[in-house]
């Protein structure tokens, strides 16, 4: 059946891919988390050159509700999971694609990204004007409902990047949303400064956790070659994670926390 399900999805591909929203990141060639984090950057800070303009970043999640497993012939009751999207399937991340392609943003100042069922809504406010966001998270919440997607209001978060005051929270779903000062969107911490300290010091301690291993390792006279591979794998990955997004900015105490890694 796998095979079969393959000789779908190679054949699928090759009609949707075209049709396919270009700001869906997951579950395609030659795109990863970077891509939707560098993308999301560069909206706002080319935003953030205008006088008088601010960002407001919507973090949010949709999941399919009342799902049910299948194994062979036996079939699960129906559960109430509203978390990440279908799996069990060859096609389950490409059908998921087609079933969201739908949602996108219909005005120029918001910008509407997806990662599989993580979804950014940007607004790009100027002059205060900050009814474009709130028209398309409206709409947002119309699409999902009408397409039997839930969203998970409690567990959507709010920053605001910009000079502007404090503003009053946004209702989503009849719930107020949380506003933050960072928020780690796709495994990379951003912050409403928009500024790489907290992700680097995360990143810098993550990595030092995992020396702690290969430091055991050392003591059982691993050989070289499986010591290097471990790093490579296991630590130095962690310290690339997110670098096509990070800029020069980071001060001297930032770099240096990395020597003893190096």
């Amino acid at each position: 059946m796998k095979s079969f399900e393959r000789l779908v999805l190679s054949y699928l591909k090759d009609i949707t891919d075209p049709l396919l929203d270009p700001r869906q990141f997951a579950y395609r060639a030659n795109r990863s988390v970077d891509d939707a984090v560098n993308m999301a950057l560069h909206f706002i800070l080319q935003h953030l050159d205008s006088p008088g303009s601010y960002a407001r970043i919507l973090f949010l999640d949709h999941g399919l509700p009342d799902r049910q497993t299948a194994v062979g012939m036996h079939v699960s009751d129906l559960q109430h999971i509203s978390t990440g999207s279908p799996q069990g399937c060859v096609l389950s991340p490409l059908l998921f694609s087609l079933y969201t392609n739908g949602c996108t943003s219909g005005h120029q100042s918001v910008k509407l990204l997806k990662f599989a069922d993580d979804t950014t809504l940007i607004g790009l406010i100027f002059d205060g004007d900050k009814s474009a966001y709130k028209g398309e998270m409206d709409r947002l919440v119309s699409w999902c409902s009408m397409n039997n997607l839930e969203l998970k209001s409690l567990k959507t978060m709010e920053m605001t990047s910009g000079r502007t005051q404090p503003p009053s929270p946004v209702i989503l779903c009849d719930s107020p949303v949380t506003s933050v000062e960072s928020f780690r969107f796709l495994g990379t911490t951003i912050t409403k400064d928009l500024k790489w300290e907290q992700n680097i010091r995360s990143l810098t301690k993550k990595a030092q956790q995992r020396m702690y291993f290969l430091w055991q390792l050392k003591k059982f006279l691993l050989p070289v070659k499986m010591s290097v591979n471990f790093y490579t794998a296991i630590i130095e990955s962690i310290l690339h994670h997110s670098l096509v997004c990070c800029s020069y900015s980071q001060g001297q105490s930032q770099t240096a926390a990395c020597h003893p890694l190096s």
